[in-house]
């Protein structure tokens, strides 16, 4: 029998949920029968797989040993060495800015060498983040850009601050805007850009429709709404600052393309072959903003605060010489 003792970070979780990240190999048909024949207990109590866990519960697990193994591949993070650009941290959370090339989260071609991955070995050696010490809890983002993108992402140090952080993401009270370098001059310096977006899951492409296509059913259009204006423009190529007022996959470089200005350097929403020529490796786009607001019992003194990236670290910016971000 393995007893488990309900924290902090536990706590405020249904039991099926504490128990998926608790005992990863235990398969969810094995965890429901042993909720039912009485072999997972709450304080040696017969349970139910919904029950709300509270710090100081016991969770008593009459199960194989073996289910209990560490997945050493998760654990890598221990002799990761850490390559991380801290824009700010607390005790609750910790903003990076993520540089381009990097991805946030394990895929099937990188499990290691990600931006959660850096985080965790930056918090355990720090002494921030004990993994012996945690049972369902790890270090976890609270928004994500694409591996080609850079910018600023949120970390959440603790369950507390993650719930907090997810709430207001998904109620978008956390404000954010971008920076990016398209081809060509936008007709109007100043511009909101509506449309409608569909997307191709399995080819990870999505394709922006000024008017809902007759041949696509509603159910998989998104409407997008997207606000830009040009902060500067040199040499057929243009700065935006650009505040998305809904948040789809890959919006801003689809969007654009869409209205005839693809971003520098897009290989997926734009041609090019001359960019890569001229050795531009990614899109030019940097999350550059993020104003927080919405914040409640964990993250109120975060509220009117405004965090961005040193235009130094911004490698596009050089296309327009001194220029003003605001």
């Amino acid at each position: 029998m393995k007893i488990l003792t309900i924290s902090k970070n536990d706590a405020g979780q249904r039991l099926d949920k504490f128990l998926s990240k608790a005992v990863p190999a235990m398969p969810k048909s094995l965890l429901y029968k042993s909720v039912r024949t009485k072999k997972i207990k709450v304080n040696r109590k017969r349970t139910e797989q919904g029950y709300i866990l509270a710090e100081g519960d016991t969770v008593q697990l009459f199960l194989n040993d073996d289910l209990f193994a560490k997945d050493a591949e998760k654990e890598a993070f221990r002799t990761l060495k850490p390559r991380l650009k801290i824009v700010y941290e607390d005790e609750n959370v910790l903003i990076c800015n993520k540089p381009a090339g990097m991805i946030v989260h394990p895929d099937e071609g990188e499990s290691v060498n990600t931006l959660i991955g850096h985080i965790c070995a930056y918090l355990y050696q720090s002494g921030a983040f004990d993994p012996d010490a945690e049972q369902s809890f790890v270090p976890a983002l609270a928004n994500r850009i694409d591996r080609n993108t850079s910018g600023l992402v949120i970390a959440a140090k603790n369950a507390a601050s993650l719930r907090e952080l997810n709430r207001m993401v998904k109620e978008r009270t956390i404000k954010k805007e971008y920076l990016c370098a398209v081809h060509g001059i936008p007709e109007k310096k100043e511009a909101t850009l509506t449309g409608y977006l569909t997307k191709d899951a399995d080819a990870n492409l999505v394709t922006v429709y000024r008017e809902p296509p007759a041949n696509v059913r509603k159910s998989d259009l998104k409407t997008i709404v997207t606000k830009y204006r040009v902060l500067a423009s040199e040499n057929d190529l243009s700065l935006l600052r650009v505040d998305l007022v809904t948040g789809r996959t890959h919006q801003i470089r689809a969007h654009l393309a869409s209205v005839g200005h693809p971003l520098l350097g897009d290989g997926k929403y734009g041609v090019n072959r001359e960019d890569k020529k001229m050795g531009y490796a990614f899109q030019a786009l940097t999350a550059y903003s993020l104003t927080f607001g919405g914040g409640g019992e964990t993250l109120s003194y975060l509220d009117g605060k405004v965090f961005t990236v040193d235009p130094k670290e911004i490698w596009f910016l050089s296309e327009f010489g001194e220029v003003s971000l605001l």
